[in-house]
């Protein structure tokens, strides 16, 4: 069909150290995460929000090393 998303169920395999980071930064376990989109867009949408102050941080620490140059 046209212009329609399919998401179905992930099939993760993880660690309990795995769960444990995953709990600790996202709130929410590896089952959640792959059975829930609600659960799965929430902790993307944080990734990508912390992948872009990294970015952020690191250009902006480029710049004050060439500053000092």
């Amino acid at each position: 069909m046209k212009g329609s998303v399919t998401i179905s169920h992930l099939d993760l395999t993880y660690t309990s150290e795995m769960e444990k980071a995953m709990y600790k930064a996202h709130g929410v376990g590896y089952e959640q995460y792959s059975q829930k989109l609600d659960a799965r867009m929430k902790v993307e949408q944080k990734r990508d929000q912390d992948y872009l102050k990294g970015k952020s941080i690191v250009a902006n620490h480029g710049k004050q090393l060439q500053a000092h140059s």
